[in-house]
């Protein structure tokens, strides 16, 4: 029997649990799940902390030398094995070599992110030319904005989410002033129904309908950092189109995550961080895309010499060969340091593809969804026992690998309660705890021991 067949989350683990004469909820089934898993052995291009080297932890509480709980890479990702190596050449390089490094090697520091761009776009749907590696998240999203919002006095609206990541607002409510028009008429801001948690597609749609002809830009998450929701970023990108809108959206939760098809959706541009699904380390290096439909049309409001076409880029003649699309939009060289352990992340995601990834995934997080609802949804017969609601939507096609989780005892005290026994995840207020089993390198084993945990931990903030 092939668990990762497509069925439904719960016909899986009852066909698993039937088979092995368990309960659904038994770790034996979590075992068979890792056994029948053709990704685990990618768990082991990564390096897992030990709960001993966790601060938080107690050892008086748990086994210290055990692998910690990791679901946070939804805001770091774990270390790829061969980071600390390439790292580790690019410095030798330094050291013997000097200057010289910028052209030799097996990844000369003048061209490097370009040798990369391939794994990138295959990760997020594009094509290699429809990619660069750049600077960080939010100096790519003031980039493209400054070419994609061009308000006029009839279509000056940026359309993003009431709860949207804080630095996508503050750059769309800076980049609406710099114009000289006002946010508070300029930003038009998607808010969940009365008494719901996430947005409504059809909602999306019909204010992108009603609105639209003001609308100058379509700018949202692909994926809500709060509520872990994916949009349906194609019918987004569409509606938006046919209302003359450019429609963007900052990938930063999406990218390594969900499936993407940016190329294909036709999406305008769009932008993520490469540290939390994407493995490149704190601060790591971010990438931006513009559709090749742009290429010779979109140019760049800001110049910099590595926009420059590379065949004449040293020749200093300060005359501008741009290069065409996104690869205009390069200020200056790339810090080879950053590229390391982005390289070492992406040749990992090349291993397998984001279909196998996504297919496990489907059923790793409906797995932790399942396992949630067993042990710790409200029960009416016992009114003081601590409950969980899940406020990600519950259709596996508008979420990606994330559950965010309410609880109705004190968040923070269950966080900590959580850390001490050797979980990391994160909390984010006011009430949410983000959990996200990556399929990469998360295992069915680690949901089951975040469940039992997260029992421990409840059952410790009660008292």
């Amino acid at each position: 029997m092939d668990p990762f067949d497509g069925s439904t989350v719960t016909e899986t683990l009852r066909r698993v649990s039937a088979e092995l004469g368990c309960s659904p909820t038994s770790a034996d089934v979590a075992a068979y799940l890792d056994k029948q898993d053709k990704l685990r052995h990618l768990r082991d291009e990564f390096l897992v902390p030990r709960i001993a080297d966790l601060p938080p932890s107690d050892p008086l509480l748990v086994d210290g030398t055990k692998e910690c709980i990791y679901l946070v890479g939804n805001s770091l990702g774990l270390q790829p094995k061969k980071a600390r190596k390439y790292l580790e050449e690019e410095l030798e390089k330094w050291a013997k070599t000097g200057v010289h490094g910028h052209t030799g090697g097996s990844r000369p520091w003048a061209w490097a992110e370009n040798n990369i761009e391939e794994l990138m776009a295959n990760v997020v749907g594009a094509k290699a030319e429809e990619v660069a590696l750049m600077n960080g998240l939010t100096v790519n999203l003031h980039l493209l904005m400054l070419s994609f919002y061009k308000p006029t006095a009839a279509r000056h609206k940026i359309l993003l989410e009431n709860k949207a990541f804080p630095s996508d607002h503050y750059a769309v409510e800076s980049q609406i002033q710099l114009r000289g028009f006002d946010p508070q008429e300029s930003m038009l801001l998607l808010k969940a129904r009365p008494g719901e948690e996430t947005l409504r597609t059809e909602d999306i749609l019909e204010v992108i309908e009603k609105e639209g002809d003001s609308i100058a830009v379509v700018m949202l998450s692909g994926v809500q950092y709060y509520t872990g929701q994916l949009f349906n970023m194609a019918a987004i990108t569409e509606a938006g189109q046919r209302k003359g809108c450019y429609v963007g959206f900052d990938c930063a939760h999406a990218a390594g995550n969900a499936e993407l098809k940016l190329h294909d959706w036709g999406v305008d541009f769009a932008c993520w961080c490469s540290y939390k699904y994407l493995n490149s380390g704190a601060g790591g290096l971010g990438a931006a895309f513009i559709h090749e439909k742009h290429k010779d049309t979109i140019k760049p409001a800001l110049l910099g010499w590595w926009g420059h076409n590379l065949d004449t880029r040293f020749q200093m003649n300060n005359v501008l060969d741009l290069q065409p699309g996104v690869s205009g939009f390069r200020l200056s060289n790339q810090p080879i340091l950053l590229v390391c352990p982005l390289q070492a992340s992406l040749e990992v995601f090349n291993m397998t593809s984001m279909q196998a990834l996504r297919r496990k995934s489907v059923l790793l997080t409906g797995y932790l969804e399942f396992l949630i609802q067993q042990y710790y949804t409200k029960d009416p017969a016992k009114p003081h026992k601590p409950h969980v609601s899940i406020i990600t939507p519950s259709d596996p096609q508008q979420r990606g690998c994330q559950l965010s989780l309410c609880f109705s005892i004190h968040i923070q005290k269950v966080f900590q309660e959580l850390e001490k026994r050797g979980v990391a995840c994160d909390m984010r207020e006011p009430s949410v705890l983000r959990v996200a089993p990556v399929p990469l390198y998360n295992s069915f084993s680690d949901v089951h021991r975040f469940v039992e945990t997260l029992g421990a931990a409840l059952a410790a903030s009660s008292r």
